[in-house]
């Protein structure tokens, strides 16, 4: 997995290779006190999500559009061996 980007909130959002099938694995991670991490993985192209746990509705919402607004270089960046080495390229 490859970093993408770290929210003030100290949420995590990284992502794999693209896959053979041209999928893209997107994880979301955020610490919490009380649960341990809340965490959510969407595959790119199709924007499916799954394993959801802790996120309220209005932080899925959040997540949802901020990857579909993102999509294009998570995507992009998953042919490159993530955002740093897509900066030194």
């Amino acid at each position: 997995m490859y970093p993408f980007l770290t929210l003030n909130d100290d949420t995590e959002i990284t992502h794999s290779e693209m896959k053979s099938d041209g999928r893209v694995k997107v994880y979301i991670e955020t610490p919490d006190e009380k649960d341990g991490f809340h965490n959510a993985v969407c595959w790119l192209p199709e924007y499916s999500w799954e394993c959801i746990h802790g996120y309220t509705e209005e932080e899925m919402s959040f997540f949802q559009k901020l990857i579909r607004h993102n999509a294009h270089l998570i995507i992009e960046f998953s042919q490159d061996g993530g955002v740093l080495n897509a900066a030194t390229a």
